[in-house]
């Protein structure tokens, strides 16, 4: 019997690779025998890269870029087995994670660094790219990351443009002479996974931007500053990108993707799923059990747990999520082929409790569960 394991990581918690084995743990206590696949999933945020360099049997590489608020960090990329893809995730470099609560400002944070993870790729003679884009920190519509590989910014006095969302507004000049050349030999694929144009009520500033530490008042400065932008890009670059599908991810820097690179945006959870042949794995499994930190109504929309329950239905094959907490609109996931969820936690607990002990509850939780799958697999009830 085989046994999927697809998670993707609990957040602040445990990485997707420590969930599944967590899991396995759990499955082998009820199923000692049972051939088990771990596959760790993410979604094009915190995770892609362990994913994909686990998935292609590739290889990890560190480079020390420019942080959030302009810190010098380490930031983890990879490279996939074939020797000619690097992966990278702007989390490592602009990531929500780098910062405290107490430090979360998107006027001021910067995406310099995934422009430096992006120019490493390039000096590595990487001509594949593939970037996740979640789990950013910022709001400065990709601007950080353009000047990082060439373009200059101006304002009045003709300066560079500084740091952050808030200075976009003196925007007045984008001069694209500079840009490295060497992107455009490159093919760029941006793991993205929601799917908000740049600005608006749905844009960049107005959805992301209060987890960030946006307040009101800083998500319509911030959003003004971006539409504005986004004009002088469009003058710049002759692209319409403002309104395209996931514009507005991290905070823009799918926009700026689109008006200064050949890149294109796919689904964060179809690229790992297909680097990792998870068709080929699960079409003979008897169940999946995928999972996530928080599952709730936003899980439908290109989620981990969704794209691998999409795959597993092909094949009829069971899902089974199990989950960190259980929030609004999870009983909707029935109809986007998750069979059954539940949460890890066994009895009433704060987050920082369950979060702490996040592996164990997940190995407990896995072993509840295949009890009940091997009850229901004994017995034959008629109604």
């Amino acid at each position: 019997m085989r046994i999927v394991l697809a998670p993707d990581s609990y957040k602040g918690s445990a990485s997707a690779l420590a969930v599944a084995r967590a899991m396995e743990r759990g499955v082998r206590e009820v199923f000692p025998a049972a051939e088990v696949c771990k596959i760790p999933i993410a979604d094009g945020g915190e995770g892609t890269v362990e994913a994909l360099v686990i998935a292609t049997d590739g290889q990890f590489r560190q480079t020390q870029v420019t942080g959030p608020l302009g810190d010098p960090v380490f930031a983890q990329w990879g490279v996939l087995g074939d020797g000619q893809t690097a992966v990278i995730e702007m989390a490592a470099a602009s990531g929500l994670p780098l910062l405290a609560p107490g430090q979360r400002d998107p006027r001021l944070t910067t995406t310099f660094g995934t422009g430096e993870l992006l120019r490493a790729a390039l000096d590595a003679g990487l001509r594949r790219i593939v970037l996740g884009i979640g789990g950013s920190a910022t709001n400065d519509g990709g601007v950080g990351m353009a000047q990082a590989l060439g373009i200059h910014f101006s304002g009045k006095d003709g300066a560079e443009l500084s740091h952050g969302g808030a200075a976009l507004a003196g925007l007045q000049r984008i001069d694209l002479s500079g840009l490295d050349s060497r992107l455009q030999e490159a093919e760029i694929t941006v793991a993205c996974d929601v799917d908000n144009p740049l600005c608006g009520p749905r844009g960049a500033s107005a959805v992301f931007g209060p987890q960030k530490g946006a307040t009101p008042q800083m998500v319509a400065e911030l959003d003004a500053a971006l539409a504005h932008f986004a004009g002088l890009a469009t003058e710049a670059t002759g692209r319409q990108a403002a309104e395209q599908p996931g514009a507005g991810a991290a905070g823009g820097l799918g926009a700026a993707m689109l008006f200064f690179t050949p890149a294109q945006l796919r689904p964060g959870v179809d690229i790992v799923l297909e680097a990792a042949h998870f068709a080929e794995v699960v079409r003979d499994a008897a169940f999946v059990i995928t999972g996530e930190g928080r599952t709730d109504f936003q899980t439908a929309f290109g989620k981990a747990p969704v794209g691998v329950a999409r795959v597993a239905k092909q094949f009829n094959v069971p899902v089974f999520c199990l989950s960190g907490a259980l929030g609004d609109g999870t009983d909707t996931l029935v109809n986007h082929g998750i069979d059954a969820l539940l949460s890890i936690c066994d009895k009433p607990m704060t987050l920082e409790e369950a979060m702490s002990a996040g592996e164990r509850l997940i190995e407990a939780a896995a072993a509840r569960l295949c009890r009940i799958i091997e009850v229901a697999g004994s017995r034959r009830w008629s109604f």
